[in-house]
């Protein structure tokens, strides 16, 4: 378990320390946070519920041709495999390839952040643990979304949705994000609903509508329980209460003022529809995630002085800090990661 501490102990070391470091030092000390946490997803050995079925698919993949792989469900994941398996790879150098996609993500997000150090600690207890080391193909959909989320912060919304189907490539689900970016448009809106309408057909006919049938019997007929799925998406509606009142406090352009919004208020939809389907909801927040990265990451620049703002990054630091104690101690299926181990010293 201690492993998982001495990661959230990254950004807490960045955030204290980052007012003495000097702007090269401190661009330095980003990057190898990035590079740290990316090793720790990449070189897990048999950490994450899913560890033997992701190397299932690693020694699928190797077994098909180039083509069959691009007919394969995901097959951004697929060519990923194959690839790695064409050069005499194995499941870890997969897994920090996706590590480095996720990392790659959630490092340019959060640096866009006014406090980018408390944006990577809020990172690391859920996204960075659970779903980077847990959920290697959606935490890869999540690394290009964060990516697309950066870009549509800016109005970019091409870029947003080029990013976006990048994802689905690795996660059909990443298609249902699409829609987003013309809720989230300001300007020539009419245009931006017809052209991201005729994109999220296109995606949803590659990547979603032939296993529709088959994603409904699983997660919504078969009405799957995921465990700890309330609390999970609780987590995100939080943030999204925190926006919704104090939005105007916020000092936000047009374009990121509509999309944190629309964002919100998704993650409050999702509180009553996971008592009605708790695995499919619970899968599709986790697109959501990022609300809580910019929302607590910009908290404290809410309080009027120094001390409050203090005040605040101690508590959100505290409050990740139980998040990640309690799945450790708690969660039902957190067995599947512990021990920490990492290759090449696994034994």
């Amino acid at each position: 378990m201690l492993p998982f501490w001495f990661f959230y102990a990254i950004p807490v070391f960045g955030l204290l320390a980052s007012r003495r470091f000097a702007p090269s030092a401190s661009r330095a000390a980003w990057w190898l946070a990035g590079l740290l946490l990316t090793l720790a997803i990449g070189l897990r050995h048999q950490v994450g519920g899913d560890w033997f079925a992701y190397v299932g698919y690693l020694e699928r993949a190797s077994s098909l041709t180039f083509q069959q792989i691009l007919l394969q469900g995901d097959p951004g994941y697929y060519l990923l495999n194959w690839l790695v398996a064409s050069l005499g790879g194995g499941i870890y150098s997969v897994n920090l390839a996706c590590g480095a996609l996720l990392m790659s993500g959630i490092l340019v997000f959060a640096r866009r952040q006014p406090l980018p150090w408390l944006a990577l600690l809020v990172s690391v207890p859920y996204l960075v643990i659970v779903v980077g080391m847990g959920y290697t193909r959606q935490a890869v959909a999540l690394g290009f979304v964060l990516l697309g989320l950066a870009a549509l912060a800016d109005g970019r919304t091409r870029r947003f949705a080029a990013w976006v189907l990048i994802g689905a490539a690795f996660h059909k689900s990443a298609v249902l994000l699409l829609p987003v970016a013309a809720l989230a448009a300001s300007e020539k809106r009419l245009w931006t609903l017809v052209w991201i309408g005729a994109i999220t057909l296109i995606g949803g006919y590659l990547f979603l509508f032939d296993s529709a049938d088959a994603l409904w019997m699983n997660y919504v007929e078969a009405d799957i329980q995921s465990e700890g799925g309330l609390v999970r998406v609780s987590m995100n509606a939080v943030p999204a209460l925190l926006f919704l009142a104090m939005r105007n406090r916020f000092s936000l352009g047009v374009h990121e003022r509509r999309l944190w919004l629309w964002i919100s208020v998704f993650a409050l939809a999702c509180v009553p529809l996971v008592l009605l389907s708790s695995t499919a909801t619970d899968r599709v927040a986790l697109y959501l995630i990022p609300l809580q990265i910019f929302v607590f990451s910009r908290l404290p620049l809410i309080a009027g002085d120094q001390f409050s703002r203090a005040y605040i990054v101690l508590s959100v630091s505290i409050y990740y800090a139980v998040v990640q104690a309690v799945w450790l101690l708690f969660a039902t299926h957190s067995i599947y990661w512990l021990p920490y181990q990492m290759y090449p010293f696994a034994s």
